[in-house]
């Protein structure tokens, strides 16, 4: 007879804990080997992205991201011949230039920004290195994405925000994402659908990436062209930018006589 029943469950509970601690581990290390390995993602020193970006049906444009190893980020997307623009020196400052706002002028990145410029700014990703990184993975369950087997994982970063990957289960790439982002100054759902994967330098990248807002009409499509590494990029592109030239006005139509 079971004297002392919670010490079966206790048990239990701390064998289904390390499980899901080392599934989650498991499958972070065939991630990153899929991806091409640790050794190979980090020798990309420099990183650029071109392409087109898509926000619902009315607006699109191309897009240039460019990051320098550590950190160092500087983005840039036109819309209706409107440039927007954001920079992040790799250390402590960054600035962001939005013509679409009432008074466009070069603004220093909120604490906030900084707060959350990391992910954007790091080559490697969350899960390289992670724990050196202040992050905490937790495997979650099985799931599927868009018909394909998956594995859902839990990840909190050192700001303590909470996002969800889900890995394909077969080729361990990254099927999904789900987590927040900010828009106008407050928290939205928001998931992301990775396509597309193709080996650059010997890396792994996706080429397409499908995002929107559940339950809304916001919706973002990301088309990469052309994903170039260890290329030279000026140091100068990560420095508080310059707001661009403004398009001349239209010409006045010709006046019928």
């Amino acid at each position: 007879m079971m004297r002392k029943p919670w010490l079966l469950l206790a048990a239990l509970a701390f064998v289904s804990a390390t499980l899901s601690a080392q599934t989650a581990e498991d499958i972070v290390a065939k991630y990153v080997t899929a991806r091409g390995g640790a050794e190979k993602i980090k020798g990309v020193k420099t990183e650029r992205i071109t392409g087109t970006i898509t926000f619902g049906a009315d607006a699109e444009g191309p897009f240039i991201v460019e990051r320098l190893r550590p950190l160092k980020m500087h983005m840039e997307i036109t819309l209706n011949g409107q440039t927007l623009i954001r920079t992040y020196d790799g250390k402590s400052a960054g600035w962001i230039y939005n013509p679409f706002s009432p008074k466009p002028e070069v603004q220093a990145m909120t604490e906030g920004d900084l707060k959350s410029i990391f992910d954007e700014a790091d080559f490697d990703g969350p899960f390289v290195d992670y724990k050196a990184k202040g992050n905490v993975i937790e495997f979650v369950d099985k799931s599927d994405v868009q018909g394909k087997a998956a594995y859902k994982l839990k990840l909190t970063n050192k700001n303590n925000d909470v996002s969800y990957f889900y890995f394909d289960a077969d080729t361990y790439l990254i099927l999904k994402w789900e987590g927040a982002r900010k828009l106008a100054d407050h928290d939205v759902p928001w998931e992301s659908i990775f396509h597309d994967f193709r080996e650059v330098a010997g890396v792994k990248y996706p080429f397409l990436i499908e995002s929107d807002s559940p339950g809304t009409d916001q919706t973002q499509r990301i088309t990469a062209d052309k994903i170039e590494v260890n290329i030279p990029i000026d140091e100068s592109h990560f420095a508080k930018p310059k707001p661009p030239t403004p398009p001349p006005p239209a010409a006045d139509p010709p006046k019928s006589e």
